[in-house]
């Protein structure tokens, strides 16, 4: 039996039913291909109970799409969740890869909210963003790990380090970023003397204005804003440098003439931003009592002498040099986290972008959690 069906030649052979496919499989001829597909159905069983059969030649099939791709994985999906054998022969070459590639998107389904049920929906979304921020933590500390293989190499072998990219880095890292560093800090120290200075006025308390600066900045608003600067400074570059490197593919160039890419770009980049991160904290903490010293002139007629003399009541050795012991740990994570996003970049100047924002975030983010955990340590310890 021979029957005309549009773009498909259908004939029976027995409990095998015969489709000769034909034509183009395209965009154009969807939706008479798609009835065409559905309207199609199998031999009865004979008389042992064994479903139909059905063969589909591709042999002589002209021309095929995605579309056409995906209605033939449909058809065949359908047959089978009834129970019926389907067998496809005759693929041409040129089409093989394009159904391989469609039949291989298709396993991915589609996660659709359930209507109706809000609290179930929140509850897996929460546990889903977990189980996400659960694999990234496992993979940033293995990525530490690494780090730390690649700076054990350095020290044991000096000779490996790049000095030349070093000092470049340190540049870029330091020098460079101390104009805006400055203008924050000092800015910084205005609005903290200036805020502490009309609380403070109306108990008569003015004087203490110079302790709250000094307690404040040495400890905690110095390191942190520093932190934060370079986070959005030198770590997004760190990113962006070595995902455009990535993109370009020179990271693998690196691996073919084989060098090591955490020595080469990882290790500076890291090194320079631990040596300068103290100097820069030193500057910003500076600056930042400036502006308060500026400020408390201005408003309550401290003098510089006077600024200097009551701010060394309250503060110690510990409490000049506790920001100095978290600038190494704060750079060793923001740089750590800037190469390690540069190095997941996918391939396209839009991953470039993302990862660029996902490490400010997180660099920004591991700083204040460290931050905290500090603060209660040197609290512990009476520090």
């Amino acid at each position: 039996m021979t029957a005309e069906q549009g773009l498909l030649n259908v004939t029976s052979d027995g409990a095998t039913l015969v489709l000769a496919a034909a034509g183009g499989w395209t965009l154009t001829v969807a939706g008479v291909l798609g009835r065409t597909l559905e309207a199609i159905r199998p031999p009865p069983p004979d008389d042992l109970g064994v479903p139909g059969r059905i063969r589909l030649d591709l042999g002589r099939l002209e021309a095929l799409d995605t579309v056409g791709a995906l209605l033939l994985r449909q058809f065949r999906d359908r047959l089978l969740h009834e129970n019926h054998p389907v067998l496809i022969v005759n693929v041409r070459p040129e089409h093989i890869a394009l159904i391989e590639a469609v039949w291989r998107a298709a396993e991915v389904e589609p996660v659709l909210p359930e209507p109706g049920r809000p609290l179930h929906l929140a509850v897996e979304t929460v546990g889903r963003a977990s189980l996400k921020a659960s694999r990234a933590t496992v993979e940033l500390i293995s990525f530490f790990g690494h780090v730390c293989t690649a700076l054990v190499r350095v020290l044991v072998h000096p000779r490996r380090l790049r000095i030349t990219a070093l000092v470049y880095h340190m540049d870029h890292t330091g020098l460079r970023c101390l104009p805006i560093l400055g203008l924050l800090s000092f800015l910084i120290g205005v609005v903290l003397a200036y805020q502490g200075a009309e609380q403070l006025r109306r108990l008569g308390a003015e004087i203490y204005v110079v302790n709250l600066l000094g307690l404040s900045i040495l400890r905690e608003i110095g390191i942190l804003i520093t932190a934060i600067i370079v986070a959005g400074r030198s770590g997004s570059a760190f990113t962006a440098q070595i995902g455009t490197m990535k993109v370009n593919q020179e990271i693998d160039a690196l691996r073919t003439l084989g060098l090591d890419p955490m020595e080469l770009l990882v290790v500076p980049r890291i090194l320079a931003l631990m040596l300068v991160m103290p100097l820069l904290t030193f500057y910003a903490n500076m600056v930042a009592l400036f502006g308060g010293a500026v400020m408390s002139y201005v408003l309550l007629d401290i003098n510089f002498y006077q600024f200097v003399t009551q701010m060394r009541i309250p503060i110690d050795f510990w409490d000049a040099t506790v920001a100095m012991i978290k600038a190494p740990v704060f750079a060793l994570v923001i740089g750590m986290v800037g190469c390690y996003e540069g190095l997941l970049v996918s391939g396209s100047a839009e991953s470039v972008g993302l990862r660029t924002t996902k490490s400010v975030v997180e660099s920004i983010f591991l700083v204040i959690v460290l931050n905290a955990f500090f603060s209660v340590l040197f609290s512990t310890i009476h520090i």
